[in-house]
């Protein structure tokens, strides 16, 4: 996540929270948008590039943060995945390539109005064969998109700034954007006048006086890494450098501040990271750059972006510093294998934050009223899905604060709910340990099925509903009680904000209160519409309650104690449909009568209808295997077709 600039304000009180996060969010979703390029190629695969895999990169690089101005070489190692005469590159083309290198000789080569650099080689390269060439450029990068920016801080001194999410390394060095390739290894070796302090990613290897005022700073990092998680911040920076140790060992941790930041509070904030890295080891798994670090490097535009190994930030905050340490486990270790699962990135990063919340940073009553905000959030429009349709592939729509923050990370507290604390964390720890996405690139359906398979519960209509589908539940729920058995009853009903979502299932939480202070909890297994539940409970129940820890994002449900609902209309009321998966036909039991039904496409479509007796059966044998919805008498039941 990016520029909050809200989270670098001091929390006056807990009822001022999501009124300032609903505007940290805001600047957040701003900033980001502001180093996304517009050029035709940006997409999360360039096929340009698709005939090699880049391995290696060395940047050699000559910078000054009091000029918007790069010059250098970047030498780029590669095998060929195709036979190919010619190879390209991601490169704005308003930086100018003075030569390529290859094996001592110069390469012809035209730069594209694409924002590429295509170059030929001498003869054709065969697959599998791994090479390597270096392209010296130079020129001033288009600072409107906030990739490559030197500008002043508050006290007048000089920083140069690196953010290119999305789109915008090739704004200030040539490297292949895809979201399909990360880079094995980084040689970063930058020389700026002698007064200035570089950060970056990885490990730093070595400062070197060079003389005539110069200095060397290299940093390298042998972790794979995306072009957008690249990153650079030099200014005159005060070093606050210490170590993280948590019950697994320790690891350098080192911050670079604008001297005037350099403050016994600054250090107390940052001290805090050991104390939330502990809590993300705990719940997550190990810190996944052990062998590097973990710090943070400031910069001008506010709140914070998740650079691996090195965050940049605008100030410190232990929300913020929550927030974008989340991310080197979710974004920068496992990254989003194309925008439109930017949530993969997102969601997690919002639902470390609220793990954070929960545990360290607030009360149980203040955790309740941030939930309760961030369903306001969330639902305060009726559709959206957290993934972006390629339709919809769009700046505005890949930051959207509501669906790929807000939701996203309502959807994993969701998960916890089904699953339970200790499944969907051990779910969490697999999936980022998991050899396949390991510091490689997840997709949406690879999270699902994982998720499927490693706790042997089928997620696909969860996400089907939650991530693919829009909106939300509204749930009608009636209750009443037999004074003789006490015995609750309960019916309940659901509407849907959003027509691409026909039916919810969820377990829904219900916590009941006696007349003698007596509490009881129950999980209603919501499966169709107007589902009638019986529950044994050995008191008067004076109230009912239901998603009483917001479980559930909803809005609008309600509970009403229903004295005419007897408990001995349930057989007549209620409908089983069986057998469900099916593979020829099903049957609705209970039906008293002849019933008009409808069967329709998980995209609402309309796919059969007719008339069901109680004792027939509704032939699907036609069906293509997949989810459909049946309706009658006001129910609604989600069939699988086998």
């Amino acid at each position: 996540m990016k520029q909050l600039y809200g989270l670098l304000m001091v929390l006056l009180t807990i009822n001022s929270v999501f009124g300032q996060f609903d505007n940290e969010r805001k600047e957040l979703i701003e900033s980001e948008k502001k180093s996304a390029s517009r050029s035709i190629l940006d997409v999360n695969i360039n096929p340009n590039t698709l005939n090699y895999d880049l391995q290696y990169v060395r940047l050699e690089l000559d910078l000054d943060p009091a000029q918007q101005y790069v010059s250098g070489t970047v030498t780029s190692h590669f095998k060929m995945l195709q036979n190919s005469a010619d190879i390209y590159f991601d490169l704005a083309n308003n930086l100018t390539v003075s030569n390529v290198k290859y094996h001592g000789q110069n390469l012809t080569f035209q730069q594209l109005n694409t924002d590429e650099i295509k170059i030929n080689f001498p003869a054709a390269l065969s697959a599998q064969t791994t090479d390597s060439l270096s392209i010296t450029y130079s020129g001033v990068p288009d600072g409107s998109s906030d990739a490559f920016v030197a500008d002043f801080t508050t006290a007048g001194d000089s920083v140069l700034a690196t953010l290119s999410e999305p789109f915008g390394a090739k704004e200030w060095w040539p490297t292949k954007q895809s979201m399909n390739d990360k880079i094995e290894k980084l040689d970063i070796k930058i020389t700026t006048p002698a007064e200035y302090t570089v950060g970056s990613n990885g490990k730093l290897m070595s400062e070197t006086i060079l003389g005539n005022g110069r200095k060397l700073t290299y940093w390298q990092t042998n972790y794979p890494i995306p072009a957008y998680l690249f990153a650079l911040g030099i200014s005159n920076y005060t070093k606050l450098n210490s170590t993280i140790t948590t019950s697994n060992g320790s690891f350098p941790f080192l911050n670079y501040v604008y001297p005037g930041f350099a403050t016994s509070s600054t250090q107390s904030t940052l001290n805090w990271t050991s104390t939330c890295m502990q809590n993300f080891e705990d719940h997550f798994g190990l810190y996944p750059y052990r062998n590097e670090k973990y710090g943070h490097m400031q910069f001008n535009w506010g709140g914070g972006m998740e650079h691996a190994t090195m965050t940049s930030m605008g100030g410190f905050n232990q929300r913020l510093i929550a927030h974008e340490l989340a991310h080197q486990w979710f974004g920068d270790k496992l990254t989003c294998g194309a925008w439109n699962d930017i949530w993969l990135n997102e969601g997690f990063a919002t639902f470390g934050e609220h793990l954070t919340n929960e545990t360290l940073l607030m009360t149980t009553s203040q955790f309740q009223t941030f939930l309760s905000n961030e369903i306001d959030f969330i639902t305060s429009d009726p559709g959206g899905s957290v993934y972006i349709p390629d339709s919809d592939l769009n700046f505005n729509r890949i930051f959207n604060g509501r669906l790929s923050y807000g939701k996203g990370g309502y959807v994993l507290r969701m998960m916890k709910w089904v699953l339970g604390d200790n499944q969907f964390y051990a779910l969490l720890n697999a999936y980022q340990n998991n050899p396949a996405f390991a510091y490689n690139y997840v997709k949406t359906t690879d999270f699902r099925d994982f998720a499927t398979s490693f706790t042997g519960k089928n997620f696909t209509e969860f996400f089907n509903d939650w991530i693919f589908g829009e909106g939300y539940p509204i749930y009608q729920i009636r209750w009443t009680q037999n004074i003789n058995t006490k015995k609750l009853t309960f019916l309940v009903g659901q509407t849907t904000s959003s027509p691409t979502v026909a039916f919810y299932e969820m377990p829904l939480p219900i916590r009941v209160s006696g007349s003698g202070g007596q509490t009881a909890y129950f999980v209603l297994d919501h499966t169709s519409n107007n589902q009638y539940f019986t529950q044994d409970v050995g008191f008067d129940v004076t109230n009912v309650s239901f998603n009483y820890d917001r479980q559930i994002l909803t809005k609008g449900s309600t509970v009403t104690k229903d004295n005419n609902l007897a408990v001995s209309d349930i057989n007549q009321k209620s409908n089983n449909v069986y057998p469900n998966p099916a593979k020829s036909f099903i049957k609705i039991s209970g039906l008293e009568k002849s019933t008009d039904y409808e069967i329709f496409s998980i995209d609402g479509k309309l796919i059969k209808n007719g008339i069901a007796n109680p004792d027939s059966e509704i032939n699907i044998s036609a069906f293509v295997k997949g989810t459909y919805i049946l309706k009658f008498n006001q129910q609604t039941i989600k069939i699988i077709k086998e």
